[in-house]
């Protein structure tokens, strides 16, 4: 899927280097988990096509209905809706008419949305009370250190996991107020303005996100570098990152120690657990969506629906 426009010209070899610099820049346009989420999507719609005889690029609107058609009950409509934006783009980078854009695709999309329905199962927002019982099993070990700061930080400044992994000590400044995290770039700020997060001192010593993180880099030995690292099975501090998976398994595996249920949660259960347990506590939505980053109100609202849901209730005012 390369840029329309960016073929090599065997005449203007002098312009090779600044091709590739072209392709390059191009391609970091997008995220790279987007950017293997489409490619993996472009690889199955063409192998599909290949198997059926029929042209992948380009693609004709009947084509893709039938794409879509065979894969409504594999895929959610989510999904399928992100496989028409790979198929696009891959056809404008081409310089061919989408075929995406055609009646008949979207009324077959919209009938695999009513069918199938588009609301989305989410992971159980991780709440205060939930999360205290989680740290109260945590060892007194690097790894149980780590995971305490983890989860805390993860929690009170609302991370997304690729967010959290991808601290350095360089983004951590320790404030009379509490922390100060720079992020350098965010799902939400692919351009790489950054922005910072404040994350104030906890009430108690046992859940203070603050003291977690101090306590880790001091234990740990970390002066620079990735702020949250893999542990080997000798408790030993291993120079490379933590994968945005782990994050999820961190926390999963935190859960079944406290006894409840790891499916119900993942790495984005602390994200949604701030913005729940902020909204059940009365926090503006202002204050939410500062500490979230959401651009819109869209998700907040969805929080705040969730939170609310008990809460001036009519079935609790009837003397059932």
């Amino acid at each position: 899927m390369e840029p329309a426009g960016l073929s090599p010209d065997p005449l203007s070899a002098p312009l090779a280097e600044v091709l590739h610099e072209a392709r390059r820049y191009a391609e970091l346009a997008k995220a790279a988990n987007t950017r293997k989420a489409y490619q993996a999507d472009w690889r199955l719609f063409t192998a599909w096509c290949q198997r059926r005889q029929c042209s992948a690029l380009p693609a004709g609107p009947e084509t893709v209905a039938l794409y879509l058609t065979d894969h409504a009950d594999r895929l959610k409509p989510a999904t399928l809706q992100r496989h028409l934006a790979t198929i696009s783009q891959a056809h404008q980078l081409a310089g061919y008419e989408t075929p995406t854009k055609s009646a008949m695709v979207r009324l077959v999309l919209a009938g695999i949305r009513r069918e199938k329905g588009v609301a989305q199962i989410g992971k159980t927002p991780l709440l205060t009370a939930d999360l205290q019982t989680m740290l109260a099993r945590l060892p007194q070990t690097r790894q149980g250190t780590r995971d305490r700061a983890l989860l805390l930080v993860g929690f009170a400044g609302a991370f997304r996991r690729s967010e959290l992994v991808g601290l350095d000590v360089a983004d951590v400044l320790f404030h009379s107020e509490g922390l100060v995290i720079t992020l350098r770039w965010s799902k939400t700020d692919q351009e790489g303005q950054g922005t910072t997060v404040g994350i104030p001192f906890g009430r108690v010593a046992e859940t203070c996100p603050v003291q977690a993180m101090r306590a880790w880099l001091d234990l740990a030995g970390i002066s620079e570098g990735p702020v949250f690292r893999a542990i080997n099975r000798h408790d030993g501090v291993q120079p490379g990152r933590l994968t945005d998976r782990a994050v999820a398994l961190i926390v999963k595996r935190t859960a079944l120690m406290a006894g409840l249920d790891p499916a119900a949660f993942a790495g984005h259960s602390l994200r949604a657990g701030l913005a729940t347990q902020a909204a059940i506590n009365g926090v503006s939505d202002r204050a939410i969506m500062k500490q979230t980053r959401h651009k819109t109100r869209a998700m907040v609202d969805r929080y705040v629906r969730d939170a609310s849901v008990f809460r001036d209730n009519a079935g609790g005012g009837v003397g059932l």
